[in-house]
């Protein structure tokens, strides 16, 4: 099981420290990756309960973001070339980057840019959004209709861009002749592509088969729903000559160690999973293993946690717990 960090960029207050110190901590503890978050904006509606949708358009959460309005976060596209430039082993990327909010040709040559600064490190993590009042602050309210079209459109100019000289596209929301993007990905063919939101086992199985994806990310995933989508999945792709083993499956997950035992009873999405005890957490990571989960991105509470305390919780995760899990 390999361990990656989902950087705290949004909080009601962040600072450019706070993120560095988790960094270096990861890249210390050899982690395998550090990820930021998309979010554009927190509309004054979320502050009283009063979005279209709940929180990632699941029933467990209310209608309300975590973070206020007002609240001071970070933009987590832009902390990518800082994340190359400040580290050197730890790969990188954005879970997830909502796609209708960037232009597919634009966004593929920033990758290109960002992968050869970070010596080929880059991850590259792709949704289709799911707040209709963030995509009207992004000027993309008629993309949401159709956002996960968005998403294939992307990923097939991505590819395009990254693996030819010149490349053309003409589809429904880009159209452009024969054109140079500048330099093409270390990686190759290209960064693996990480994709989240779909969840119909078929249509996601087709997906990874036919774009080669490298992996799949959830949200808060219990091993009980992580294993019933593992199963899902693997048999669609096993229709398709594809094993589910070559799929990177994660999951961003709340995570802190406390004093005392925590209540982790299954409620779905808004579940305890990785809030506990270090031997609760030992145990619930080893059904996690069991599960199929191949990496979670461990992400620290929006509120009432210091990174302080989150560094202290990293380092007993590895050198406490971690060799616990590697031994069952």
């Amino acid at each position: 099981m390999k361990l990656a960090l989902y950087l705290p960029t949004f909080r009601n207050h962040v600072t450019v420290q706070e993120l560095a110190d988790l960094t270096d901590l990861a890249e210390e503890l050899e982690f395998d990756s550090v990820w930021t978050l998309d979010r554009v904006v927190v509309p004054e509606a979320s502050d009283r309960g009063e979005l279209q949708y709940s929180f990632g358009m699941m029933k467990e959460f209310p209608t309300q973001l975590p973070v206020e309005s007002r609240g001071q976060w970070f933009q987590g596209w832009p902390l990518l070339p800082w994340l190359a430039a400040r580290t050197k082993k730890v790969r990188i990327g954005m879970s997830i980057t909502d796609t209708p909010y960037r232009s597919p040709g634009v966004f593929a040559a920033e990758c290109a840019t960002i992968d050869h600064l970070s010596g080929g490190r880059l991850n590259v993590g792709l949704g289709s959004g799911w707040m209709p009042e963030e995509f009207a602050a992004s000027s993309a309210t008629d993309i949401f209709p159709r956002r996960h079209a968005h998403v294939r459109e992307t990923i097939e100019i991505c590819q395009g861009i990254w693996t030819n000289e010149t490349f053309e596209y003409h589809g429904e929301f880009a159209d452009f002749e024969p054109c140079g993007f500048g330099h093409k990905p270390l990686q190759k063919p290209h960064p693996p592509i990480y994709f989240s939101g779909l969840r119909d086992p078929k249509r996601s199985a087709r997906r990874v088969s036919k774009y080669g994806l490298a992996g799949w990310i959830g949200i808060q995933d219990t091993p009980r729903e992580l294993a019933e989508w593992r199963k899902a999945i693997g048999g669609e792709l096993e229709e398709l000559g594809k094993s589910v083993d070559d799929l990177d499956l994660c999951s961003m997950i709340w995570f802190t160690i406390t004093d005392t035992e925590v209540d982790q009873t299954d409620n779905g999405k808004a579940s305890n999973i990785l809030v506990g005890t270090a031997g609760q957490i030992t145990d619930m990571l080893k059904r996690y293993q069991e599960a199929g989960l191949t990496m979670p991105l461990l992400w620290p509470p929006f509120a009432d946690v210091p990174v302080s305390k989150t560094l202290d919780d990293l380092k007993r995760l590895k050198e406490e717990i971690m060799p616990k899990v590697e031994a069952s």
